[in-house]
């Protein structure tokens, strides 16, 4: 048994070696929950593969975007994309390379938890406090089958700066003109109703805690959990559950030569889920900043380059949808654009 801990330890360093890496090489990142699982496992992987180590934080979007804004992190991790005002005082260009596809669920704790229906309109009058009791005429009309009690609404929604809440208030700000006009899109918000729970996991744990409460959370949050999540109507009228399928088939979108100019909420795919996004990950493009190494640098890129490659196998078993072609395509381009004192990291 020790000869074969001996040899498993050599071909990690052999391995790190014909990538170019150190063995005491770490990475640092912050950032998004909504993709936590995803990345707990290819990081693990990473490090048993090439003995470089990832520290990842999931504290959330906003998190993710101050830290890779204050350069304390290799990389930040955001469900949203930064815009022009969000970059202003970064001390560098921000690249944002997506990395997999996820669907947010509206899952709730009702006695039997019923699989229930859901229109866009219902669930931003929901969240912004208008239906506040189960039995409402217009849920009982979307669930004639189901038995819902009178109990009273409670929403539960993030704490922190979260990207699952930009995207979902994304989604809510294009179904809803109310929604829109009231409340807005953004990572943190003046909810009108409700209680805040700290990243996907404290949503769904107060979800499960709370009779009656319902909330907004990654869909393996929800399986995890064991929470139930609705079927929600799409533009084309379809009665859509989240799945790998219907998320897959709302990522599989024309891509424009600006890949953050991609919005997966409310598709037009008629079989697409319409409460879908990708997620990214945050660099900056010159590499050589605070004291930085070439070799630092090189890693980040090769686990980049890794992560929308063969990683992409790690995506569906976690319920996350890999990359389409196109976007890998995009992806590419991307990191071979990062430099280190102006040369590209990609030789």
């Amino acid at each position: 048994m020790k000869g074969l801990r001996i040899t498993a330890a050599a071909l990690v360093l052999m391995l790190a070696a014909s990538f170019g890496f150190s063995q005491a090489i770490e990475l640092v990142g912050a950032g998004a929950t909504f993709p936590a699982p995803f990345y707990s496992k290819v990081f693990d992987e990473y490090a048993k593969q090439f003995g470089v180590k990832v520290n990842y934080q999931a504290i959330g979007s906003g998190g993710g975007q101050s830290q890779i804004k204050a350069q304390t992190v290799d990389f930040g991790a955001s469900d949203v994309v930064m815009l022009p005002a969000d970059m202003k005082g970064a001390p560098g260009t921000l690249i944002h390379i997506p990395m997999v596809a996820g669907a947010t669920v509206i899952t709730y704790n009702l006695p039997g938890n019923p699989e229930l229906r859901f229109t866009p309109d219902v669930i931003a009058d929901m969240f912004l406090g208008k239906i506040n009791r189960w039995n409402d005429p217009r849920i009982a009309a979307l669930n004639p089958s189901a038995n819902l009690p009178k109990t009273a609404i409670t929403v539960v929604h993030r704490s922190d700066g979260s990207g699952t809440t930009g995207m979902f208030s994304d989604y809510l700000s294009k179904v809803s003109p109310e929604w829109k006009s009231k409340v807005g899109t953004g990572t943190s918000l003046n909810w009108p109703v409700g209680i805040g729970g700290k990243g996907n996991p404290g949503v769904a744990g107060l979800v499960k805690q709370l009779p009656g409460a319902m909330g907004y959370v990654e869909l393996i949050y929800a399986l995890q959990n064991n929470l139930p999540y609705g079927t929600v109507r799409n533009k084309n009228g379809n009665w859509i559950k989240p799945s790998l399928a219907a998320t897959s088939i709302a990522a599989n979108v024309k891509v424009p030569d600006d890949v953050t100019q991609i919005s997966l909420t409310d598709t037009d795919a008629p079989q697409g889920y319409p409460i879908s996004t990708f997620t990214w990950l945050l660099v900056y493009v010159e590499q050589s900043y605070n004291n930085r190494t070439q070799a630092q640098a090189q890693a980040l890129v090769k686990m980049l380059w890794w992560m929308t490659h063969d990683a992409q196998k790690y995506a569906e078993p976690l319920s996350y949808a890999t990359l389409p072609p196109a976007v890998v395509a995009k992806a590419e381009a991307i990191i071979h654009s990062i430099t280190y004192n102006g040369v590209s990291l990609m030789q």
